[in-house]
């Protein structure tokens, strides 16, 4: 999995970055090139927050067309988020309800259901969008977090309305920011998803992870056991949009999942491919 900020100052500027576009462009040349050495027969190809708000979009999708010969498609929130909810499932009691977050850099998404997804939001509150407009100083000042806390529990508050949670529900965490946690929680050096995948990070948990990281300059953060390269800046806004979706919804725990949107998406195709048999 490679980090290449697509949306890098996409919420001020509403345009693609021209460098974010370059090495996601790179990255999706090498992962073509690997799907045609792996004998690949299907690809899918989807943009999301980022790609949704920029006005140069058009830009993003010639340039994948012209690598992948397949044209990409644009998500919705809403699709983004039945996806999320898909692939967090996939190895989980289906029988038991569920609300999945799912921390992006551009949105969150937030999806309630029992088997299937039955209320859903997608909300302009990820980490790279609330890095950028809010943590301005190194580290992060209080009044910042202040701001950035503000903001987010807002939508958070109006997001919970819609969604009608029952209270015990299970909490499923999924994306980098919640595996990051994870893997900073087990002092892991390097990433694995056999320590990550549904590991169980408590409010506790979250709050020490996200008061540490929050105090540190981003050298000394660059410093600390585990963390990915490309989640140094944008993380103490990630672990404050995670610590808020808890106590908004009265989660004491969340259990990650390394099964997310990108599980969704092949489930959807193999949905696709079951029912055109049987038509």
């Amino acid at each position: 999995m490679v980090i290449t900020r697509l949306g890098q100052g996409v919420d001020r500027r509403r345009l693609l970055d021209p460098e974010a576009l370059r090495r996601t462009l790179l990255t999706v040349a090498d992962y073509a090139a690997t799907c045609g050495e792996l004998g690949v027969e299907r690809l899918r190809v989807t943009g999301t927050s980022a790609v949704r708000d920029a006005r140069n979009r058009a830009e993003f999708f010639a340039g994948v067309k012209r690598l992948t010969g397949q044209e990409p498609e644009l998500l919705s929130g809403e699709s983004e988020a039945r996806a999320t909810f898909l692939g967090a499932l996939s190895d989980l009691d289906s029988s038991e309800p569920m609300l999945v977050v799912d921390i992006g850099g551009g949105s969150t998404e937030l999806i309630f259901g029992v088997g299937v997804p039955k209320r859903l939001v997608s909300l302009d509150v990820g980490c790279v969008r609330m890095f950028e407009k809010h943590l301005v100083s190194d580290p992060p000042a209080r009044h910042e977090l202040n701001a950035l806390r503000t903001e987010v529990t807002e939508a958070l508050a109006g997001a919970k309305d819609r969604l009608e949670v029952p209270g015990g529900t299970r909490l499923v965490g999924v994306a980098g920011t919640v595996t990051q946690l994870a893997a900073l929680k087990a002092g892991i050096p390097v990433h694995d998803s056999d320590v990550t995948h549904h590991a169980v990070l408590s409010h506790g948990d979250v709050r020490r992870l996200a008061r540490r990281l929050a105090i540190l300059p981003y050298d000394k953060r660059k410093q600390v056991k585990g963390l990915e390269p490309g989640r140094v800046d944008v993380i103490v806004a990630g672990a404050e949009i995670l610590l808020a979706v808890m106590e908004v919804f009265d989660a004491a725990e969340v259990l990650t999942s390394e099964k997310d949107i990108l599980d969704g998406l092949v489930l959807e195709l193999l949905e696709g491919a079951a029912a055109r048999r049987e038509a």
